[in-house]
């Protein structure tokens, strides 16, 4: 199993800025691509960015020029910066990762955090 650790979430005013870390403990397994879904009550669950072991990285449109997905794969750590955030912002955001082990593919949920948008 890939442990996911998220931190950052709480209360932040519209236009404020966030960041959120999400840690993986590997164990056996190599880390590939990195990501954070959000889920707002009465939606679906949304990609919100994603970035790969070689760093590119894809956006949801809701959150284009807005955020910025990083790594640390020293640290098997991702991070996701938000800026001018909204009350549709407002989720539970989800670390996701794919991993591999013995030429198999595994994905993995953290257990989320969350973010609220509000003045």
């Amino acid at each position: 199993q890939v442990q996911l650790v998220e931190s950052g979430g709480g209360l932040v005013q519209p236009g404020g800025s966030l960041r959120l870390s999400c840690a993986a403990s590997r164990g056996i397994f190599s880390i590939n691509t990195m990501a954070w879904y959000r889920q707002a009550p009465g939606k679906e669950r949304e990609l919100v960015a994603e970035i790969t072991s070689d760093g590119s990285t894809n956006y949801g449109d809701s959150v284009k020029g807005r955020s910025s997905i990083s790594r640390d794969n020293a640290k098997n750590t991702v991070f996701l910066q938000m800026d001018s955030l909204k009350p549709e912002d407002t989720a539970v955001y989800y670390c996701h990762v794919r991993a591999r082990y013995s030429l198999t593919d595994y994905k993995f949920w953290g257990q989320g955090t969350q973010v609220a948008v509000s003045s």
